[in-house]
């Protein structure tokens, strides 16, 4: 491989965008700015105020990302200050907030709650879903120890998801605890760093591969169906049954699954305590009113449990959608927290405990719109420019309608009326407004209800029964124009 810098593009090579770094279009614009001021009031309800950190932070107070000798670790984007001191462009909102949180000390108050909503980067491979600048939306509670602080984030998080409009069995938030799945680990034996990560890899699979694969993960290995083995935890048939039993205690109600962990997992110190922690998160959601079908504890949920100290908490899209390929894919995760009490001891030397909530704005929006549920395009209505010499009477009638708040453009330049049209279907507009000779001696104006117009046109079958019955086009006095465009608007919202 050569070592020559690739040469600077010119012309049309100009033209292109680094990897992983989306263009965003007014749906997608909307639909994100939508998810975040539905999630940030639900927040904002709860107690909750708002933080904004900036998207830069030395490189070093990250934490995740040190800088080695030279420069910054893959992992982030780095650029040197005038000091020659490593910035980095944040990787998520909670290294940041620990930040804060150390800066400020005890002058800051606690518990402080604290909300964000923002983009984050990361310097990873792109692929396909996977994105290097995504926005998150995020609630944190520092200085609250408390497991019933745990049980407000959950509950929050689910009445979230509840408020962007998912309905019954169609998300579920399941939590999990690191100390429960520790007193398992130790109960068979896995002392070795390497046999508990091959072991929280094997039940990570359990959704995907049953309890028939994740018992060869657990044992000896797997081959897949191409071939492939992978590698076993090592695990004997009774340390793979008690494994199992653990992972498949989930039930219908939370107090069921509590019962059956107590036999399966609440018989070592660590395993007792983990269990408590739990009884504890599920009496709050009880308080709390946290329907069971939306939380639910389940000791499958090992991710993040290396970052984390305690409870842990993923949130999951339930519904399914069907590819190209004519196969069925259910969206996953799409957000999660847990405690992480050790963060804010790296500036300060104390352990201050903390807990947060977070969804991934970015791949929710991605998720709805999958599912057919985007944000509605709202574009702007369009007076037609028919006066192709004078504009003014186009640009009069689009500045009255905006005084009367409502969103509105005159066409610019000279087009036929028929490319106008096509340009307020583009624009998603809901209507247009039309004055020609006519009109003008009338003093009216004709509006066209163009998804009324779209309604009808479908049910009509010839040239002529369209010009008899001209969908969704009516003449209004001039006076009345501002008031029947309003209810042509508001009829579609």
């Amino acid at each position: 491989m050569s070592d020559k810098a690739s040469p600077p593009a010119t012309g049309k090579d100009l033209a292109r965008k680094p990897r992983g770094f989306p263009d965003k279009r007014e749906g997608l614009i909307h639909a994100q700015a939508r998810l975040v001021e539905t999630v940030t009031g639900v927040y904002r309800q709860w107690g909750f105020e708002a933080l904004d950190t900036g998207a830069f932070e030395y490189a070093d107070a990250l934490g995740k990302f040190l800088p080695d000798d030279d420069r910054p670790n893959a992992g982030v984007f780095a650029i040197q200050d005038d000091d020659e001191q490593w910035m980095s462009l944040r990787y998520d909102l909670t290294a940041p907030l620990a930040r804060f949180v150390a800066e400020q000390g005890q002058g800051l108050g606690r518990p402080f709650r604290r909300y964000a909503a923002g983009p984050v980067w990361r310097n990873e491979k792109p692929g396909p879903g996977r994105f290097r600048e995504f926005w998150q939306c995020d609630a944190d509670t520092v200085g609250a120890s408390g497991f019933h602080a745990d049980a407000e984030m959950i509950a929050m998080g689910a009445e979230a998801l509840r408020a962007i409009g998912m309905r019954d069995g169609e998300f579920v938030v399941r939590v999990n605890t690191r100390r429960l799945l520790n007193g398992v680990l130790d109960s068979v034996g896995a002392e070795k760093a390497e046999t508990r990560l091959a072991i929280l890899r094997a039940l990570d699979k359990l959704d995907r591969l049953g309890a028939s694969g994740v018992a060869d993960l657990l044992g000896a290995g797997r081959k897949d169906d191409s071939g492939d083995f992978t590698k076993g935890a090592g695990l004997g048939a009774d340390e793979v049954k008690r494994v199992l039993a653990f992972a498949e205690a989930g039930a219908a109600t939370r107090a069921v699954t509590l019962a059956n962990l107590a036999k399966a997992a609440g018989f070592t110190d660590e395993g007792k305590a983990g269990l408590a922690e739990l009884e504890a998160i599920a009496l709050a959601l009880e308080a709390l009113g946290a329907p069971e079908d939306d939380v639910k504890i389940d000791p499958s949920v090992v991710r993040g449990l290396e970052y984390y100290t305690g409870p842990v908490f993923e949130a999951e899209l339930l519904r399914e959608v069907t590819g190209e390929d004519g196969k069925t894919y259910r969206i996953g995760s799409i957000g999660g927290g847990g405690r992480y009490d050790d963060l804010v001891a790296r500036f300060t030397g104390e352990t201050v405990p903390a807990t947060g909530f977070s969804i991934g704005i970015s791949r929710l929006a991605a998720a709805l719109a999958i599912l057919g549920e985007g944000a509605k395009l709202d574009g702007p209505v369009v007076v037609l420019n028919l006066d192709k010499d004078n504009p003014a009477l186009a640009l009069g009638l689009a500045t009255e309608l905006r005084r009367a708040g409502l969103r509105a453009e005159a066409y610019m330049g000279a087009s036929s009326m028929k490319a106008q049209m096509k340009y307020a279907d583009r624009r998603a507009s809901p209507a247009v407004v039309i004055v020609g000779g006519d009109e003008v001696a009338k003093g009216t104006v004709t509006i066209k209800d163009l998804e009324m117009g779209a309604m009808k046109a479908k049910a009509i079958s010839s040239n002529e029964e369209y010009r008899d019955a001209r969908p969704g086009q009516i003449e209004v006095p001039r006076a009345e124009m501002v008031s029947a465009v309003r209810a042509i608007v508001e009829a579609q919202r």
